[in-house]
């Protein structure tokens, strides 16, 4: 039924015509002339035999070395000391600034703790006052005519 082609393909699976591109070498804007360059040093050469027994020589690469990183500026000890005290300054003038405060609030609270006092004092002694001179009752012990014995009056 299917017999073979010239491909070894059985018929009615042809393959498809292959188009070969050629790509179109990019020009530098500016081509800079190669010159052969002599290393300083010739670098040695290394050889590693692979386990199934091929040996492969090459040079050795060098291993790329990061970029060093740039070094902080060093900070002055005098520059540190002028700005730990400025810190601390600060830190005392707040320190001030709430204990005057602070003392404030004391001196008005301590006020009007006194100013209670004396209102709460002299309307107890206002309120003896008048109740002893409009109010007649009660017991009315005449001194001169008390005769004491022991501590004790006897009328």
């Amino acid at each position: 039924m299917n017999e073979p082609t010239a491909y070894g393909r059985p018929a009615g699976h042809e393959t498809a015509a292959v188009e070969v591109h050629t790509p179109t070498p990019i020009v530098p804007a500016r081509t800079v002339p190669l010159m052969p360059v002599q290393p300083g040093i010739i670098p040695a050469v290394a050889s590693v035999v692979l386990p199934d027994g091929r040996v492969v020589t090459g040079y050795t690469v060098e291993p790329a070395k990061p970029e060093p990183v740039a070094a902080k500026p060093a900070v002055s000890r005098a520059a540190v000391n002028i700005a730990l005290g400025g810190v601390g300054f600060l830190a005392v003038c707040g320190g001030l600034v709430m204990l005057t405060a602070f003392i404030t609030a004391l001196t008005a609270l301590v006020t009007q703790l006194v100013i209670l006092a004396a209102v709460i004092f002299g309307g107890w002694i206002a309120v003896q006052v008048l109740s002893a001179s409009g109010h007649r009752g009660g017991t009315t012990v005449n001194i001169r005519k008390a005769v004491i014995k022991r501590n004790k009056f006897y009328g």
